[in-house]
């Protein structure tokens, strides 16, 4: 073996690699986040693909793949593990707390809104059926007009409602996600700066 052999193998590092997929409004949060757990970015590894065909996408929002790196040794590897699966059950928890924000309101908007078709099509074949029923018409189409006119203030205002009470639940999650990047900041890189 020639010194050049050998001088490739004592410089060798074996990674643990990892992939994270995430919009591109999110991702230096996440990359942030990911950091204090001792990964890196590998170069060469950004793509952007189309993930609208999967379940809760948005059509036609593209999203970035990066590949992550670590070393295979890094000390506290298992507490480590423990906190990062903390931190990816917050960060669902941020994104279920995001929907919930205009899941109600547009369930009842869509709701009212169906309802109000409905009366307007009984309205309309009460009126046009023969013989005329001009009564169950008119009573039909008061509430169809309701139905018509109501989702879109009923919307706003019960997603500004649920906002206001969401909002606190997720700056709470934020503080919890900041906690436990920080803890893992100094289990990852105060044991490299022991070895070192």
């Amino acid at each position: 073996m020639n010194r050049q052999e050998q001088t490739k193998i004592q410089h060798y590092t074996g990674f643990d690699y990892m992939e994270l997929v995430a919009e591109g409004s999110e991702l230096s949060f996440l990359l942030d986040c990911y950091a204090s757990f001792g990964w890196e970015m590998d170069d060469y590894s950004v793509s952007y693909r189309d993930y609208s065909h999967r379940s809760g996408a948005v059509p036609g929002r593209t999203k970035e793949t990066l590949q992550l790196k670590r070393d295979r040794k890094v000390l506290n590897k298992t507490e480590l593990v423990r906190l990062q699966r903390n931190l990816e059950a917050c960060l669902q928890e941020v994104h279920r707390l995001e929907l919930r924000k205009t899941s109600k309101a547009t369930a009842l908007a869509l709701i009212i809104g169906f309802l109000g078709g409905v009366c307007t099509l009984g309205a309309v074949l009460a009126i046009t059926s023969t013989p005329s029923h001009m009564v169950w018409g008119i009573l039909l189409a008061v509430p169809a007009f309701i139905g018509i006119a109501l989702p879109y203030p009923i919307y706003r205002r019960v997603a500004s409602d649920e906002r206001a009470q969401v909002e606190p639940l997720i700056a709470q999650k934020y503080d919890e996600i900041h906690a436990i990047c920080q803890r893992a900041d100094k289990l990852s890189y105060s044991t490299k700066a022991d070895s070192i």
